[in-house]
């Protein structure tokens, strides 16, 4: 499984690079604290996963990275090949931010 460091992902949005922010937390996590990723909880990951382009770079991420590492299992059991783990999740974000 791929993955990217914070410092990894902030360096492709510095230099804007062509790719997809996928959160899998909660709606409320996802109101509480987000970086701009298009929402698709958990629960509703494989209903909604024709929202998930397959064509581009995708980067999956949630709380501590636990669901981001099963729901990116789940895609590429669907056919996805093209999903990052941000390492840490959204934890290992605001952690790093605070220091």
């Amino acid at each position: 499984m791929k993955s990217i460091t914070r410092e990894g992902l902030k360096g492709w949005i510095k230099e804007q690079k062509d790719f997809v922010l996928v959160d899998v937390r909660e709606e409320w996590e996802h109101q509480a604290y987000n970086i701009g990723g298009l929402l698709i909880p958990m629960g509703e990951l494989m209903s909604q996963r024709n929202l998930i382009p397959q064509d581009k770079d995708v980067i999956i991420y949630c709380e501590k990275g636990i669901r981001s590492t099963i729901a990116i299992q789940r895609l590429e059991s669907a056919g996805y090949n093209n999903l990052i783990n941000l390492q840490g999740g959204m934890s290992a974000w605001k952690r790093q931010d605070a220091e």
